[in-house]
């Protein structure tokens, strides 16, 4: 049996270096980039500002490098035990004989997930238009009573109390203090929002904390504190991590400060501006005062000038009461002149109108009327005897008694006019009308006379 040591012609035996950068070649050929999930331990951050550390789980671990030009973008300060998701290049370190990861890029395990949700609820509400700047409401200029929705604890609460106590300390500030992370933070902030909002006793309301990674800040990415933002009366500023973190209440905030402090600048006057103006409006109100000295001044000399002795002034008043009483005296003459006149006319005018007159006018009138009647009168009578006398005349042409008086006569049986022989029968009797009388008699005969 051969020693296993041994080596022969036909074996080629690699050196250590050989060795190992083939097996570098053949992981990096067949790894080039992935994507793997574990825990941080052994963390360290030299001075160089790289970072070395295990990514492991429960059963292996492998070593991890991450240059410093690389973990600058992560949104987040890892710890040892964060879950963490890395992309990453498999290499291997030949003069240790060690297999690591270059990572490119790092984020919470879950935050994939979470920017995911972000970003869905992001456009969902942009859709719904709480992000329009038409809903924005002006923040005071300078506001007296602010409220700071944060942590009672940390940087970003200190910051703006120091901020606003350097700029304006005469603005009134109240800490309602809340959690900023984890499970109930969304809650706490909202219900002080509420509070706050539901007060009227604040300018402004502040919503802030500082940094952090997406798990960090995703309570101010809820969505019922989001809507309660929109919806406040109060001017709301959102100062929620760093200058490149953005959250939903940013968008949906009246404004969105980059920080904390930028916040409280925003809502503090600048003290020394503020000084400035206060000194030019004291500049501008000393000129205006000189002006209106200068102004009065003017006013009093020649008021002065106006000023004259009372012997004179009670000689020009006693000249207009002259004048005064010469024109009264002249008005009252008018006056009594045209009431004379319009008395003259009215008589004149009254005695045209007298009753007197008037009834002798109508009476004279009722005579001539008088006469005139009785003339009328005296024609149509006259008139209408010649008409009747016209009239009987033509009656008497055509009148039956006419008739008579030239020996005519009219026989009647039952005061019917006989006008022929058939009218009668023997034995009847009859009336025979003359001129002066009327006759009884009896038919005897009757006998039919041919012309």
């Amino acid at each position: 049996m051969k020693n296993f040591t041994t080596s022969t012609a036909q074996e080629t035996a690699f050196t250590v270096s050989q060795l190992n950068r083939q097996i570098q070649q053949l992981l990096e050929a067949s790894l080039p980039w992935i994507l793997v999930e574990g825990e941080i331990s052994n963390l360290a951050k030299p001075g160089s500002g790289h970072w070395y550390f295990s990514l492991k789980d429960d059963k292996a671990q492998i070593r991890c490098t991450m240059f410093k030009n690389r973990n600058l973008a992560v949104r987040f300060q890892p710890q040892n035990g964060d879950k963490v998701r890395l992309r990453a290049r498999v290499t291997f370190y030949g003069p240790r004989g060690d297999c690591q990861l270059g990572v490119e890029s790092m984020e919470s395990a879950g935050e994939g997930a979470l920017q995911q949700a972000y970003e869905r609820l992001k456009t969902s509400l942009q859709l719904e238009g709480l992000f329009d700047s038409k809903h924005k409401k002006p923040l005071p200029t300078k506001p007296e009573r602010v409220a700071i929705i944060t942590s009672p604890v940390g940087a970003a609460v200190r910051d703006m109390v120091i901020t606003f106590r350097r700029r304006f300390p005469l603005t009134e500030l109240t800490i309602l203090p809340s959690l900023v992370q984890g499970q109930d933070a969304a809650k706490n902030i909202l219900r002080q929002l509420e509070r706050a909002d539901s007060s009227g006793h604040f300018d402004a309301i502040i919503l802030g904390r500082g940094g952090g990674s997406l798990e960090d800040l995703w309570s101010f990415n809820d969505e019922t504190l989001s809507r309660a933002v929109f919806h406040a009366k109060t001017p709301i500023v959102s100062a929620v991590g760093h200058e490149t973190d953005f959250t939903i209440t940013d968008f949906v905030a009246d404004i969105r400060a980059a920080t904390p402090t930028a916040a409280a600048e925003l809502l503090s006057p600048d003290k020394a501006q503020l000084s400035r103006q206060i000194e030019q409006q004291e500049k501008q109100l000393t000129r205006r005062m000189d002006r209106l000295l200068e102004q009065f001044q003017q006013q009093l000399d020649f008021m002065t000038k106006r000023i004259r002795h009372p012997k004179e002034r009670i000689k020009q008043q006693q000249n207009q009461l002259n004048q005064l009483i010469r024109r009264l005296q002249q008005s009252m003459q008018r006056k009594v002149s045209d009431r004379q006149i319009q008395t003259t006319n009215l008589a004149h005018r009254l005695e045209k109108n007298s009753p007197a007159r008037r009834i002798s006018q109508d009476r004279q009138k009722l005579s001539d009327m008088d006469t005139r009647l009785a003339r009328a009168l005296s024609n149509t009578l006259t008139s209408k005897q010649t008409t009747f006398a016209r009239i009987i005349e033509k009656l008497n042409l055509v009148s039956p008694l006419n008739t008579l008086s030239r020996g005519y006569s009219i026989a009647t049986k039952d005061k019917q006019v006989i006008r022929s022989i058939h009218d009668v029968e023997k034995g009847d009797a009859i009336s025979v009308r003359v001129q002066d009388g009327e006759i009884r008699c009896a038919v005897t005969t009757k006998k039919t006379v041919t012309h």
